[in-house]
């Protein structure tokens, strides 16, 4: 009778194994809030705080070309004005005389004074500042993506062991108790009966520490999608598959060459070294193009000797020149010059540095993509011996002590296989994600 109540419940023990699926993902906390990974891509690119900087710096950098754009124009400056004098003066020939005049006037000037040379070239940085702005946003958005997605599959991964566990916790429980039981009849040894046991509590501690991962693990993911702190979130797939989302077999110059097109922070530092090359023009080649200086007044003048306010009438003056500015932030003033020279030297060399920078994430991307596919499919073997070797163990309908023994091992082999395989599949999604990323894919 023992036995026959024994193969019963290592029958419930392996039904609940295959009901549970090799991912052993755990049902969301009724206090948690479910979650996709498309949800939590959409929401890293429209609510990242991160995303949301980047982009007023491109507002930002936008506006600042057009206050350079400005400079061509003249401005407008409307006034009054009112002069009195009184005492001596000197006439055109050089003869001083005692007099006593007063004259108001009002109007308006046109006015222009552009540094021609030096607007061009600020107007050309500014214009390429903007556009490194703008890819430097598009950056960060990928970037967030990534870590969004990284950051839900970690959130699937530990809510994945949290299922695990509590269902070893659920075998080991089940077997202690028909160990228990096989003491209390006399057909097994009282030790076997600790040593259960001792592996139900070892399997609520690996519960407990799961609880506490896949709690960390949403709350991080929450800081990135901009959520509420307290946010605690669940992921709403039961079960994680692997993605394919850059073909593993694509050859590596490919996938370099895709990067080094398509990487916006590449173009980013190409556009600030096109601004670093506009700068320099404008100090050694814009203090050679005339500063142009125009005016024109339109109004009317009216005064006279004493207390006179008559012979108002109207009155207008005209001013054009050119001129060129020789030393400080002109011609000839070589510390200008030598640092523009040097900040365009280093934007350059900024550029190869990225440009290194790419080639060597998309090296190490896609030699994980390859590492992790292999790991995965290892993984997933030794998940099926554990699962076959566990349902081996509880089907032999003893209790000696070898026995046990060989029935805890096998359970703690199918949850350390279980772990394992949720490991590599999450760690191989994450990959798949870098590797595009890197290439400079990410939608």
């Amino acid at each position: 009778m023992k036995y026959s109540v024994f193969s019963v419940q290592c029958s419930v023990a392996v039904a609940l194994i295959a009901a549970v699926g090799i991912c052993g993902a755990a049902e969301p906390a009724p206090s948690a809030s479910p979650i996709d990974l498309p949800t939590a891509l959409r929401l890293a690119g429209a609510q990242n705080l991160d995303v949301a900087i980047a982009r007023e710096r491109v507002k930002e950098a936008k506006a600042q070309h057009e206050q350079a754009r400005m400079n061509y124009f003249p401005w407008i400056t409307p006034g009054i004005g009112y002069r009195r004098h009184d005492g001596n003066i000197q006439d055109t020939p050089g003869n001083i005389t005692t007099e006593s005049k007063q004259s108001y006037g009002i109007g308006a000037a046109l006015t222009a004074q552009v540094d021609l040379g030096d607007t061009i070239y600020k107007t050309l940085a500014a214009k390429q500042l903007a556009k490194a702005a703008e890819e430097g946003a598009e950056a960060k958005r990928q970037e967030t993506v990534f870590l969004a997605a990284a950051g839900y599959f970690e959130l699937a991964r530990a809510a994945g062991a949290a299922g695990a566990a509590a269902e070893a916790v659920r075998i080991s429980e089940d077997y202690s108790g028909q160990v228990k039981r096989a003491v209390d009849a006399g057909i097994a040894f009282k030790g076997d009966a600790f040593r259960a046991e001792v592996q139900v509590e070892k399997n609520r501690m690996l519960l407990r520490q799961a609880e506490e991962q896949r709690r960390v693990a949403a709350a991080r993911l929450a800081q990135t999608l901009r959520l509420k702190p307290a946010t605690d979130l669940a992921p709403q797939e039961t079960e994680l598959a692997p993605l394919t989302l850059v073909d593993r077999n694509a050859a590596l110059d490919s996938l370099v060459s895709r990067a080094l097109a398509s990487r916006p922070e590449l173009r980013q530092g190409d556009f600030l070294a096109q601004s670093a090359e506009a700068s320099r023009k404008g100090a050694t080649q814009g203090p050679l193009i005339p500063t142009i200086g125009a005016s024109a007044y339109f109004g009317g003048l009216g005064g006279g000797r004493n207390g006179s306010t008559g012979n108002f009438g109207d009155t207008q003056d005209y001013f054009l020149g050119l001129s060129w500015k020789i030393g400080a932030g002109g011609l000839f003033d070589r510390g200008r010059e030598r640092a523009a020279e040097s900040r365009h030297q280093t934007s350059l060399l900024e550029l190869e540095k990225a440009q290194q920078d790419v080639m060597r994430q998309v090296v190490e991307a896609h030699t994980r993509v390859h590492s992790l596919g292999d790991q995965l499919a290892m993984a997933k073997r030794a998940l099926a011996s554990a699962t076959e070797l566990m349902k081996l163990s509880r089907e032999r309908k003893e209790f000696g002590v070898g026995a046990v023994l060989e029935t805890i091992q096998a359970e703690q082999e199918l949850t350390r296989a279980r772990l394992d395989y949720l490991n590599v599949l999450a760690a191989h999604n994450q990959a798949q994600y870098a590797l595009q990323r890197a290439v400079g894919e990410v939608k």
